[in-house]
């Protein structure tokens, strides 16, 4: 009896601290469209940002979202063919000495964008807006796709001597929203 009773404190112990910070973040907002030539994707990602994640931010730790997004013609009877797979990253960095957020953006060509609060990099982090996911030429009229999307944010580096002490704590930062999937005909 004592056997199952420290096995059931085992259990909840070890589960307890998933439960408790596990995040709600999803994906919303999501628009397929297209200009003359291009299919674009716009959407933005909700709940990803806790107080612990906003205050490593603050301390000057380096954090990167990375959104993961693929396109596929949807076939019966067949597997669903592949047309594009992407892997977009927004990494922010506070700057104490100028007190402003340096965000870079691949789908930007690491262009940075600067800002000064809080508020404003948590809006152009958790944003992607005018993305290219195909060319029209790529796509046969009337037929069904998939656009699929997933957002993540692995554990955070630090520096070597500070991730051996803090390693037990990253994992409370972790993220990673269930796929998203919208269909479309074109």
């Amino acid at each position: 009896m004592t056997k199952r009773i420290w096995m059931f404190v085992l259990c909840a112990w070890l589960l307890a601290p998933s439960l408790a910070w596990s995040q709600d973040a999803h994906i919303t907002d999501v628009i397929v469209t297209n200009t003359r030539d291009d299919l674009i994707l716009y959407f933005g990602v909700d709940g990803c940002f806790t107080e612990d994640l906003e205050l490593a931010i603050m301390n000057g730790v380096p954090t990167t979202f990375t959104f993961l997004v693929s396109l596929s013609r949807v076939r019966n009877f067949w597997m669903d063919k592949n047309l594009t797979s992407l892997e977009i990253r927004h990494t922010v960095k506070f700057n104490n000495l100028k007190d402003e957020f340096v965000i870079t953006r691949s789908e930007n060509n690491q262009k940075p964008i600067v800002v000064n609060s809080l508020s404003e990099a948590k809006k152009i982090m958790a944003e992607v807006e005018n993305l290219n996911i195909a060319v029209l030429e790529d796509l046969e009229r009337n037929h069904l796709y998939q656009v699929r999307i997933k957002a993540e944010l692995k554990k955070i580096t630090l520096p070597f001597y500070l991730h051996y002490a803090f390693r037990f704590f990253l994992f409370l930062w972790d993220f990673e929203t269930d796929w998203y999937a919208t269909d479309f005909m074109y």
